[in-house]
């Protein structure tokens, strides 16, 4: 069984407005999210479809 800090992983999200990258940490538990994060740089929200296996980022669309 992974513990809680094993579930979380990080990206690096580039972001749709601006155009700058900023890490991202991710919780893998759920298999498939649809979150909204607001850029690091020019907080403009970005939505990002999330693809995760416990412990590893499958894959990220981002916008």
């Amino acid at each position: 069984m992974f513990g809680p800090m094993e579930l979380m992983a990080e990206t690096m999200i580039t972001c749709t407005h601006c155009g700058e990258a900023f890490p991202l940490l991710i919780d893998t538990s759920q298999g498939e999210q649809v979150m909204v994060e607001d850029c690091t740089v020019c907080c403009r929200p970005i939505e990002l479809t999330i693809r995760c296996r416990p412990g590893e980022i499958v894959d990220v669309q981002e916008g």
